[in-house]
């Protein structure tokens, strides 16, 4: 793969969203960069890790109850939210497609710009609840859908 660009990983995602050149680059040098083989997992359900994961290149499966995969993440798409703020444990496992390739960026790393970049730290986390919030409406409406389909077909789906 070339040589990844972790400032401009970030602007093309919903985390970089509100912030400048010079605040993607002191993030970027907090954020780690992983390299994933097709299949290989990043992440298992049940983990106790708190890092946040910035997908950059590639795909992720974010999958439940072993491999059943409830979600394919795209370049720019962030996992983790939750684990991240609360350190929860994992609620999904995490497997790439293909070569992938991922940033990751530790609570104590992130926390460590408070002294020095607290605007930093407040967009983030701004984008962390606009991610969870997207997530979370995604979820009722595919919920809403699936009541919808099963009240129509009287439950013969």
């Amino acid at each position: 793969m070339d040589p990844l660009n972790k400032a401009q990983a970030i602007a093309a995602s919903i985390l970089g969203a509100e912030l400048d050149a010079s605040e993607r680059d002191a993030l970027a040098e907090r954020m780690g960069v992983i390299e994933v083989a097709d299949g290989e997992s990043i992440v298992a359900e049940g983990e106790m890790r708190r890092t946040l994961f910035l997908l950059s290149d590639g795909q992720i499966d974010v999958t439940r109850d072993g491999n059943d995969k409830v979600y394919r993440m795209r370049p720019g798409e962030c996992a983790g939210t939750r684990a991240f703020v609360d350190g929860s444990t994992r609620k999904a496992g995490l497997r790439a497609v293909g070569a992938t390739r991922v940033l990751t960026l530790e609570p104590e790393d992130f926390e460590a710009l408070l002294e020095t970049q607290p605007r930093i730290v407040y967009k983030v986390m701004r984008a962390i609840f606009r991610i969870t919030h997207a997530n979370l409406m995604r979820m009722n409406l595919e919920s809403a859908e699936l009541k919808n389909y099963v009240t129509r077909s009287q439950g013969r789906y």
